[in-house]
């Protein structure tokens, strides 16, 4: 059985899930310490990272069979660029990723 609980960070209350083998903290309410307002935007420009996209996909190379590699090189590749535009949805959606979807609207 999965639940909820929330953690205090710097006076921002975060929300960590918990399942039976998981704990996944929610990335929505990090982005809100920083702005309430664009929390989708902030976490779109940290998805446009090169070093958050090469973390990313080293979690699913160790932790997800069904990761799809050639995808991930794809947007390695691009990331970082002006033109690259990444969002939760569409990297769970290309990649099969699972680390954190939980909470990825």
């Amino acid at each position: 059985m999965s639940k909820n609980k929330t953690i205090n960070v710097q006076g921002t209350a975060i929300t960590v899930f918990q399942s039976e083998q998981s704990d996944y903290i929610s990335l929505t309410d990090i982005a809100k310490h920083k702005d309430t307002a664009n929390t989708d935007t902030i976490i779109q420009n940290w998805l446009r990272n090169r070093n958050t996209i090469e973390l990313l996909g080293f979690w699913e190379f160790m932790y997800n069979g069904k990761f799809k590699p050639l995808e991930f090189e794809g947007f390695r590749k691009q990331a970082g660029l002006n033109s690259f535009v990444m969002t939760p949805k569409k990297w769970i959606e290309a990649t099969n990723a699972i680390g954190g979807n939980k909470f990825y609207e």
